[in-house]
């Protein structure tokens, strides 16, 4: 029971640190963005990881895994060559600091995702 509780508390921990620096959890309660440049289009209509943190000037890549077309789309505006049938990638440089949101335009009910840019030194992508 001990540990249990003690799970919890750091749990709370995290989410409460998330929400001090201005970010909010994006899944379950401590779960924040994950730091990778690198996010899956598994065959379950999501991105996986849906939150990621990267430093400024890093690229992010998207790898189509599902047997359906998806899309990369920020700010309601495809860049070029975000559509991706199964098997292909897409690609962006992230060059300032921001949040940036985006969503599959074929599934944007189910399929959303962000991107947290840190100053250049301030993530461990």
């Amino acid at each position: 029971m001990r540990r249990s509780h003690a799970i919890v508390v750091t749990i709370a921990v995290c989410a409460l640190a998330l929400a001090a620096c201005g970010e909010a959890p994006t899944g379950p309660v401590g779960a924040g963005p994950v730091a990778t440049t690198r996010v899956d289009l598994p065959k379950s209509y999501k991105f996986a990881p849906a939150a990621i943190v990267v430093k400024a000037g890093s690229t992010v890549t998207w790898t189509n895994s599902d047997n359906f077309t998806h899309s990369v789309q920020f700010d309601g505006e495809a860049s070029p060559g975000s559509v991706m049938k199964p098997g292909d990638s897409t690609s962006h440089t992230f060059e300032k600091a921001g949040t940036y949101g985006y969503i599959c335009a074929f599934h944007p009910q189910d399929m959303k995702g962000t991107v947290l840019v840190t100053a250049s030194g301030s993530a461990n992508p």
